[in-house]
């Protein structure tokens, strides 16, 4: 799809928000990291509940989901 820019040259639609195919498995791996990250960032702080359940999540569902997505 193209779209016509001010000076009349015609561009690609970049205002397209879908990710490719190459870049979702990036978004599971930022997916996990997040939850890795806030579980061990609640865990510092001395959280005993949420902690824990984001990295069981982040190690036991997103890490393999986002192995089996790559």
């Amino acid at each position: 799809m193209t779209r016509f820019s001010g000076a009349g040259i015609l561009l690609p639609a970049m205002a397209e928000a879908q990710p490719t195919i190459r870049s979702r498995p990036l978004v599971w791996w930022g997916i996990a990291l997040l939850a890795i990250g806030a579980g061990y960032a609640d865990l510092a702080r001395g959280g005993e509940t949420i902690a824990p359940v984001l990295l069981v999540a982040g190690y036991c569902v997103l890490v393999p989901l986002a192995i089996l997505r790559s």
